[in-house]
């Protein structure tokens, strides 16, 4: 399973809003809205990621609900 469809399944066991995708530079960027402790689950999740993600920082800053009835998998920005 890749990181983003990981993700959504993720966000979702976790009752979370937002979404994920990928970047041009590779990166993957996520929206991720719900109870604070669910979001920090969420965070730390990430941070290992599925078997073959391989990811290198996870970075968290503030962001505005933007509305998200659910957890989206986007196309990439």
């Amino acid at each position: 399973m890749g990181f983003r469809a990981w993700a959504v399944h993720e966000a979702m066991r976790r009752h979370l809003r937002g979404w994920v995708r990928n970047r041009r530079d590779g990166s993957v960027e996520a929206l991720i809205i719900g109870e604070a402790d669910a979001v920090t689950a969420m965070a730390v999740a990430c941070r290992l990621g599925p078997s073959l993600a391989q990811v290198i920082d996870v970075r968290q800053s503030p962001a505005d609900d933007d509305g998200s009835a659910d957890f989206l998998d986007l196309p990439t920005d």
